[in-house]
């Protein structure tokens, strides 16, 4: 008998469930379809320098313009025409409708994992935590648009890359300007108690706080004396050495141009540094500053990590060893996701290189004729790993690093007197770290039925 009464339960739970989340999840889609058709338009207009918003879309053969609900429509549209143009039969390519699908499958793949899975599922509630999913879409609508955008951004910016290898800085400049904002106006909102997980990314007191201003100070300087002409360009005169329908080239000059670079990263390293001095020890700031500090702290560890790399692997190989397109990829990926995950991120991307690797040498012992592909789309891969398989990350983290724990989610910082031998009290800071989530994390009973607890229910199945 009670056993079929938790079967009804399980069952309106259920249906409940649905009607809760399937009207939101299929708006979710749309607009992710919506945004991959605006993807469409980034990858085919940016590396041309056209505008983005006029001329309004048309046949690439017969340069007719496309109608919003008949051809514009996202997939729908390629379906209806069958994938011809409906006035000259020229063929549209299927990637238009391929990227509105995938975009739209991404989106409401992170629809699904923050809010519609309970965290108690195993792996798959582990992968984004009790935060997004007590709190609700309305809660967090501002971290979720800037993971959205992160998602989308990474999506635009691989098709680019592996065909020009280019990322137009318009993409991560837009992505960091955005969790910029989003850090900013989610302290201000009102949130429910989860103590397991506090904010979405580790959050750091005045020290890092004042560094991290501290370092986007520097930067702001610098992009104003390289504006001002105060500061030259690098690889200003890199087209002059490339040939006529490549890509690349064999840029001579390659050490040179790192002094140029070294030059403008200068301000930023000061900055940084005198913003650490002047908070040390300072205690923790609110949480508008421990937010907004945290995403351009993770700008700047992300973009610095790959920045060092370019800088000391051309000085010492006399070639450009990574792209600037790179450094803005990951600073604008640190600026979402906070300062730590740019670092699994950036350990993790030689591995999927290496698969490619393995993949194309496979491909050139068949005899097919295979493409390289630059480091951006590998980025961007360990950045999706990163975020949807964070479970399996932890659980090769603990294999690799046994007892120590990742800084993924903390909860804040509180100000707790504490005595000393002088029988004094003092104001203290005392970090509260909470266990990582999925890693040693207590089992709560969870029932709707009155007075019933996980016991009574094994009994009931029974």
């Amino acid at each position: 008998m009670l056993g079929a009464s938790i079967s009804t339960i399980d069952q309106l739970l259920l249906k409940a469930t649905i009607l809760e989340h399937l009207p939101s999840a299929l708006f979710v889609f749309v607009l992710g379809a919506c945004v991959g058709s605006f993807l469409n338009v980034l990858v085919f207009r940016l590396p041309r320098n056209i505008r983005l918003l006029t001329p309004p879309s048309s046949c690439p053969s017969c340069d007719h313009q496309l109608r919003f609900f008949r051809e514009n429509l996202p997939i729908i549209g390629w379906i209806a025409i069958r994938g011809k143009c409906r006035y000259c039969k020229a063929p549209v390519s299927i990637e238009y409708p391929c990227v509105e699908l995938l975009t739209g499958l991404l989106f409401l793949g992170c629809y699904v994992l923050c809010y519609w899975v309970s965290p108690t599922t195993p792996f798959v509630g582990e992968i984004f935590g009790d935060w997004w999913h007590t709190n609700g879409i309305v809660r967090t609508l501002p971290m979720f648009l800037a993971l959205l955008t992160l998602v989308g951004g990474l999506l635009a910016m691989t098709l680019i890359d592996a065909r020009t290898f280019t990322i137009p800085i318009q993409i991560p400049i837009f992505m960091t300007v955005v969790a910029f904002i989003a850090a900013a106006l989610q302290s201000q909102m009102h949130l429910r108690n989860t103590p397991a997980q506090i904010w979405p990314y580790p959050l750091i007191d005045w020290t890092w706080a004042l560094a991290a201003f501290g370092g986007m100070f520097g930067v702001a300087v610098s992009v104003c004396l390289l504006r001002m002409g105060v500061f030259a360009y690098s690889f200003a005169d890199y087209d002059e050495y490339l040939q006529e329908g490549e890509t690349l080239c064999s840029y001579p000059h390659s050490r040179r141009e790192m002094g140029k670079e070294l030059l403008f990263v200068l301000p930023i390293v000061i900055g940084f540094l005198v913003g650490w001095m002047l908070g040390y020890e300072k205690g923790v700031p609110p949480l508008l500053v421990q937010g907004l500090a945290g995403s351009m702290l993770g700008y700047i560890v992300g973009g610095g990590l790959v920045w060092a790399v370019r800088i000391v692997g051309t000085l010492g190989f006399g070639r450009e060893a990574m792209g600037l397109g790179d450094v803005h990829l990951l600073a604008g990926v640190g600026a979402v996701l906070g300062w730590w995950d740019p670092i699994l991120i950036f350990f993790i991307a030689p591995f999927s290189g290496l698969l490619w690797a393995a993949f194309s040498a496979i491909l050139e012992k068949i005899g097919k004729k295979h493409k390289e592909i630059p480091y951006g789309p590998h980025l961007a891969v360990a950045t999706l790993l990163v975020v949807f398989l964070r479970p399996g990350i932890q659980w090769a983290w603990d294999i690799a690093m046994p007892g120590v724990s990742q800084p993924t989610s903390e909860k804040i910082q509180t100000y707790l007197p504490e005595v000393d031998l002088t029988y004094r009290e003092k104001e203290g800071s005392i970090p509260i770290t909470p266990h990582v989530v999925g890693c040693d994390k207590v089992r709560q009973d969870v029932s709707l039925v009155c007075g019933l607890q996980s016991s009574d229910m094994e009994k009931g199945h029974a």
